[in-house]
């Protein structure tokens, strides 16, 4: 097999429409991800469909990099979040081929606002656009539509402050109670709502 021929058949081992894409892991060994599911939250977005995403999203509105991140999270309700590591590389390459300006934003953020060739490239990728649009709503249709995402935000801002706090040494008796307090009545709120 020649070299050219390993990386078209590595493409093709790994596409989403293949029978058995799901018994495979990363790197083709057996094990990976249990169920299609799994798979369909671990790619949530196939190569260059993300960059489609960002870019209809600041064509909607200008936006910065932390907002794009918290909108893609809400849209699928907590089905996928993409990392600042994916997301602000994307913006820079949007930037480089002239489909989003950046300007000053609040603070230390840039605002990204569409141009005209990136207007253009999204019309000209529209179905494609709206297919993962449709993709993205049926996500969150099926994990309810809910507001899942604040709170396992919220559970996991509180699981951080916890391991903060119990990081920084000993807790007084005084400290346990009002943290089990704080904990238990956090406990009884969720539970009436």
């Amino acid at each position: 097999m020649s070299f050219r021929d390993f990386y078209r058949d590595r493409g093709k081992r790994f596409a989403r429409d293949e029978p058995g894409h799901a018994e495979r892991g990363r790197h083709g060994r057996r094990g990976g991800w249990s169920s299609p599911t799994d798979l369909e939250l671990r790619r949530f977005f196939a190569h260059g469909d993300l960059r489609l995403v960002i870019l209809r999203l600041i064509a909607d509105k200008p936006r910065h990099g932390y907002e794009i991140i918290k909108e893609i999270e809400e849209r699928v309700a907590g089905a996928y979040s993409p990392s600042p590591g994916v997301i602000y590389p994307t913006l820079t390459l949007l930037e480089e081929l002239g489909y989003v300006a950046v300007s000053p934003g609040e603070g230390t953020r840039k605002s990204h606002e569409i141009t005209e060739a990136g207007r253009a490239f999204l019309i000209a990728s529209q179905p494609a656009v709206d297919a993962l649009f449709a993709r993205m709503e049926e996500a969150s249709q099926a994990r309810g539509g809910g507001p899942a995402p604040r709170i396992l935000r919220a559970m996991e801002n509180l699981k951080l402050a916890l391991r903060l706090r119990l990081g920084c040494g000993p807790l007084s008796e005084e400290q346990v109670t009002a943290i089990t307090a704080a904990l238990d009545a956090a406990a009884v709120s969720v539970e009436r709502t």
